[in-house]
């Protein structure tokens, strides 16, 4: 999942971009958002930089009711953004 960042200020800044990832349909109660990766860019006033992350199956495994860790087929909810309030989010279905 990619998202741009720009600085609309006048003066350099840091963001800290946050990746949550949300499982819609576990077989087990999962979190509603669950942090999985953060990065830090530095930008120069009016500058944009792309923040790529990758997500792996160990980003999408959980601990089922078997006590087995599993990544059930469904969708997953990836959401991005400076803080867990402020998120674009979009979908990632995974088949069997």
């Amino acid at each position: 999942m990619s998202v741009d960042v720009r600085n609309t200020g006048g003066v350099k800044g840091d963001e800290v971009v946050q990746l949550y990832i949300r499982d819609d349909q576990a077989s087990v109660t999962r979190p509603v958002k669950e942090l999985k990766h953060f990065k830090r860019v530095t930008l120069e006033p009016g500058a944009r930089t792309t923040v790529t992350f990758e997500i792996r199956p160990s980003d999408l495994w959980f601990w089922n009711i078997d006590m087995e860790r599993v990544v059930e087929p469904g969708t997953f909810t990836i959401s991005a953004g400076p803080n867990s309030a402020e998120l674009k989010s979009t979908t990632l279905t995974v088949t069997e």
